[in-house]
Order: C-alpha cells, then sequence, then structure tokens
C-alpha cells in the first residue's frame, strides 16, 4: 500500500503522523510511504532521517494525495486540502466531525473512507488512539491556566500554588476521565485545590483513592457547578461523549457568578466544548474575554508540544496503521471491531451515530454496508 503523510496545515499544528522510525517498520512490512518535505521539521525530524528510513520525500501535498492509497494526519483535513481528496481514498486522522457540519458534509461529498482516531475503541470502552493526547492536552491544561492567570497575561494575578500564608488558587475540572485526571494531577502537584466533578460515582471513588488530599470529588450537576463556579480561579473543560458534541455544562449566565480575570480552559473545544461561550482559538491568538473570564480554546492543545506528541501519537496509531496496510482496510475493519468503531464515514454514507446525531443526518450500520453479519 502507498501511505501518505502529508504536511499540517492548521495553524500552530507542529505535530506530524509519522516519526521516522514508523516509516521504517511500515517499510519493513513492503509498504511505500511518501512524506511531504518539511512535515516533520516542527517535530524535530529531517527530511534526511524520513529518507534514511525508507521514505520518499515529495514536494507538494497535491502529490501525496494523488498518489497514496491512505493519507495518515494529525488533525481534520482543512479546506486548502478538502478537493485533493479522492473517493475511496482511505483518510486516517482526528476528525471530531460533531464539531463541524462543513467538515462532515465535505468527506460525505469526497466519498472517501474516513477513520477517526477519535473513536477507535476497545473492548472496555477506552479510546487507545485519543488517550496519548488527551494525556498531554490534560497535562497542559493547568499549566496555560497558570500562564493566563498571570495579570501581565489578562488574568486575576494569583499563583496556582500559593506560597506559605495566602490561600492557593481553586482548580476546577469538568470531567474525570483521562483529560480531567491529569491535569488534576498537575494542578494538584503545583498546589492548587482542586475540585473534579463527573457523573459516574464509581470513577469519583477511584479518584477519590488515588489523588493526594487536595484534591476533592464532587458529583456533576447544574448545581454543584454553579456553586462551584463561584470560587473557581481556573475552570478546566475535559468532558467526552465518543464521536458526538460536548454537552453545554456552563452557560453563559453562570459566568456572571465567576471572578473577574477567572481563566476557563476548555479542552473539549475538539468536540464543540461544554462551556456555551467556547470557540476554537489557535496558538497564535489563544484567548479571548466574555463577561471578564478569559477563555483559552486552542483546538490543538498538543501541536505546542510536539516532540512529545508525536512520539506518543506514533506509539498509539502505528499498530493500528500496520493493520490497516497489510490488510486493506475493509478487511481490517471486518477482522478487529476497535477499527470498526472508528468508522464514521464510508462514499457517503455516516457509519458513526455520535456523528449522524449531531446534525440529524442517516446512520448506516457500517456492518451492512461490510457484510457482518449484524
Amino acid at each position: 500500500m502507498v501511505i501518505g503523510v502529508p504536511r499540517e496545515i492548521k495553524p500552530g499544528e507542529n505535530r506530524v503522523a509519522l516519526t521516522p522510525s514508523g516509516v521504517e517498520i511500515l517499510h519493513l512490512h513492503g509498504h511505500t510511504v511518501l512524506v511531504e518535505t518539511g512535515a516533520g521539521s516542527g517535530s524535530g525530524f529531517s527530511d534526511e532521517e524520513y529518507q534514511a528510513a525508507g521514505a520518499i520525500i515529495v514536494e507538494t501535498a497535491q502529490a501525496i494525495y494523488a498518489q497514496a492509497d491512505m493519507i495518515v494526519k494529525v488533525k481534520e483535513p482543512l479546506p486548502n486540502e478538502y478537493e485533493l481528496i479522492r473517493p475511496g481514498q482511505l483518510v486516517f486522522t482526528y476528525f471530531h466531525f460533531a464539531a463541524s457540519e462543513e467538515l462532515t458534509n465535505t468527506i460525505r461529498r469526497s466519498r472517501c473512507v474516513a477513520i477517526a482516531y477519535e473513536t477507535v475503541q476497545r473492548e472496555d470502552g477506552s479510546l487507545p488512539l485519543l488517550i496519548p493526547m488527551s494525556e498531554v492536552a490534560g497535562r497542559m491544561a493547568p499549566q496555560e491556566g497558570a500562564k493566563y492567570l498571570e495579570r501581565t497575561m489578562g488574568g486575576r494575578g494569583i499563583l496556582l500554588g500559593g506560597v506559605p500564608g495566602t490561600e492557593p488558587a481553586t482548580v476546577v475540572i469538568l470531567g474525570g476521565g483521562v483529560v480531567g485526571t491529569n491535569a488534576a494531577k498537575i494542578a494538584a502537584g503545583l498546589g492548587a485545590r482542586v475540585v473534579i466533578l463527573d457523573t459516574n460515582l464509581y470513577r469519583l471513588r477511584y479518584l477519590d483513592d488515588v489523588m493526594p488530599r487536595n484534591v476533592i470529588t464532587m458529583v456533576s450537576t447544574p448545581a454543584n457547578i454553579r456553586r462551584i463556579l463561584r470560587d473557581a480561579d481556573l475552570v478546566i473543560g475535559a468532558v467526552l461523549i465518543p464521536g458526538a458534541k460536548a454537552p453545554k455544562l456552563i452557560t453563559r449566565e453562570m459566568l456572571a457568578d465567576m471572578k473577574p480575570g477567572c481563566v476557563i480552559v476548555d479542552v473539549s473545544v475538539d468536540q464543540g466544548g461544554c462551556v456555551e461561550t467556547c470557540r476554537p482559538t489557535t496558538h497564535d491568538n489563544p484567548t479571548y474575554v466574555v463577561d471578564g473570564v478569559v477563555h483559552y480554546c486552542v483546538a490543538n492543545m498538543p501541536g505546542a508540544v510536539p516532540v512529545t506528541s508525536t512520539i506518543a501519537l506514533t506509539n498509539a496509531t502505528l499498530p493500528y496503521i500496520v493493520e490497516l496496510a497489510d490488510k486493506g482496510w475493509e478487511e481490517a475493519v471486518r477482522t478487529n471491531p476497535e477499527l470498526l468503531a472508528g468508522l464514521n464515514i464510508v462514499d457517503g454514507f455516516v457509519t458513526h451515530p455520535g456523528v449522524a446525531e449531531a446534525f440529524g443526518l442517516e446512520y448506516t450500520d457500517p456492518r451492512r454496508l461490510l457484510g457482518i453479519p449484524v
């Protein structure tokens, strides 16, 4: 199979979909890997390193898309790439379709095969290709929040961990999953008072057992959210419903009760955000203020630490890329239910219920398309 790795063009995105070591493994499996020139430079990988691993360096994205059977990316295709996608071509990346009706309809019209990293799901319900970037984003969230709490950055002017004789900041985390857990670890380690809210009481019991004593847990209800927001200096949105839009847990009316200069970091912005006033931002212009509250809503947070992120991502995606290349996508998804769960759009058919529900589209069970007994 011919596998194409284009350079990422999303603003501030420095990751690349494959490391040279990943290319080497695909090359050993007999596959051809095309890498756009400069694709790995933001992550510290040179064209020469890719060539030494067996890749063919290609000058343009157009040439990559024209030749590749499978496109492997980090972020969703952008308008400049829409017309490059061919019918029947496999595109394997983070799509986050539920956050963009335009992207969803464009991919439907392209008649390609779209497998989304974020909905590949194991039998235990875990999301193996989302976990590494959720770990990165979760650990970055308190770091970014601490920065924008500085007065010179527009925040309240409070140090996350405080110092002797002063109170630490209160960090409120909405969601106790991978993002929330990693955010809590870092915030607690910096000395903040941390409150994690989640609807799953069993998850809260687990977190109460493993977290340090400056982390408390609370059941997520509208009343509890309203109450705790009054104390919050930093709020981290860490809500995820796989493949679907994030629920709006913080309304604009709630902002009026928050402290002037407090900060919201909405990590769930990729799926539409869990804050009503959230809109995607970039690393070049990461924040804006609504009703006195600083909003940080960068849609590709891990792109700011691309060396760590690219290696972590390739560690997780490479086994699936090899399987898709070795077997072809149809046989791979027939035999691997994890990849079947990742199938979002095929030849114009919406094959993930969360995407269909987000925009009122007809859902098609992918098993029917593939002749798998339902």
